[in-house]
């Protein structure tokens, strides 16, 4: 039996008269890839606020793992392992690359504050492994040469991937990427995409809003679409490349070129 990590029910939500989403339903297994696509204001973003209670839902269930979310605060989602990155890029003023990633892991110290203030023994180890464990994920994703650049100098593509090593510095069991390829050329892409399917082998479970259809058929195990809040169709690449009225409407005769 497949393990679940993310079970969404029934999920439905009203701004007014606007249905942003309408008894939206789907799993999320264990150590996969799932995409959700869809047109601009399907409700792809508003689905990733209402799982992290960013919004709170008129009506559904969300559970990760065997915790129902229920009204839990956002903060407390991440402590679980539920984390998230947004569809605009956010980096740390005042903080080079290094830093902001750094910042990342601040769910996972184990230091008592006083220790850290005071620069104890082992608040420099803890210090230490997780600046090596950043600067390995700025080689992975390409942005070593970046380690002491104020973070608002980067590329709007390279905050893009800084927001997802930052996410990755907490530890996750599984990641919420909105939009992460985003301002970035091919050649970034195609490393995003690499990461992506290194996070899914390393155990993490994985679940991406995103345009680029190429990345899309390249690293999901499952896609979700979705049109107007409504859920119309999921299955394998392979079943949504073959779905004809997904193809006319959203991805096009050819998946390798254009956003949906």
């Amino acid at each position: 039996m497949t393990e679940i990590a993310l079970a969404v029910r029934e999920m439905t939500k009203r701004f007014g008269g606007l249905v942003a989403t309408d008894n939206v339903s789907f799993d999320v297994p264990v150590g996969s890839v799932t995409a959700l696509i869809g047109p601009n204001g399907a409700g792809k973003t508003t689905l990733f606020n209402l799982i992290t209670n960013v919004y709170r839902t008129d009506r559904g269930e969300v559970r990760f793992g065997e915790v129902s979310l229920g009204a839990m605060q956002p903060a407390r989602i991440a402590a679980l392992g539920l984390v998230r990155t947004f569809q605009a890029a956010r980096v740390f003023p005042g903080m080079t690359t290094l830093e902001n990633v750094l910042a990342g892991a601040h769910l996972t110290l184990r230091s008592h504050p006083l220790r850290q203030m005071l620069w104890l023994k082992g608040a420099r180890q803890e210090e230490r492994v997780l600046i090596a464990k950043g600067e390995a994920m700025l080689e992975l994703f390409g942005l070593r040469a970046f380690r002491d650049v104020a973070a608002t100098d980067l590329p709007m593509g390279a905050q893009k991937l800084l927001d997802v090593i930052r996410a990755l510095m907490a530890r996750p069991r599984m990641l919420l990427l909105d939009e992460p390829a985003a301002g970035l050329n091919d050649s970034e892409t195609a490393e995003l995409g690499a990461a992506l399917r290194a996070i899914r082998d390393s155990g993490i479970t994985v679940m991406v809003v995103e345009h680029n259809m190429s990345l899309v058929m390249g690293v999901a195990d499952q896609v979700l679409v979705l049109d107007a809040g409504r859920l119309v169709a999921s299955g394998t690449p392979d079943e949504i490349r073959q779905n004809t009225e997904v193809i006319q409407a959203y991805i096009g005769q050819d998946t390798e070129s254009g956003p949906c």
